[in-house]
């Protein structure tokens, strides 16, 4: 099992910047995958930015590429998307994600990121 509780959200305005964190406790050692996910009422949740464990590989949606940056702590205990230059669409509910080596995954609860104009 895995825990996840992420903080960060808030208000911010179009241009400006906002960090998310997410707190991950539990079994970490069979963790292979994390990131953040985003959604916006009727519409999907979207991949927005994963990192892998081991290799520190790093992907990122089309839409925040060159904006947004993902970033883990060495012993994994915390994972940051560092937001910058948001603009309106980037408004949503933000969601930490794992994904096991045996494909289970887990999800925290959402912090919400609302940008104005």
């Amino acid at each position: 099992q895995v825990q996840l509780v992420e903080s960060g959200g808030g208000l911010v305005q179009a241009g400006g910047s906002l960090n998310l964190s997410c707190a991950l406790s539990g079994n970490l050692l069979r963790v292979n995958i994390m990131g953040w996910f985003r959604q916006t009422p009727g519409k999907q949740r979207e991949m927005v930015a994963t990192i892998q464990k081991n290799v520190e590989f790093k992907k990122y949606a089309d839409s925040v590429r060159g904006r947004f940056a993902i970033s883990r702590a060495s012993n994994w205990q915390t994972v940051d998307l560092q937001m910058d230059s948001v603009k309106l669409e980037d408004s949503g509910t933000y969601y930490c994600n794992v994904r096991m080596y045996d494909g289970v995954e887990y999800w925290g609860r959402g912090t919400r990121v609302t940008v104005t104009s």
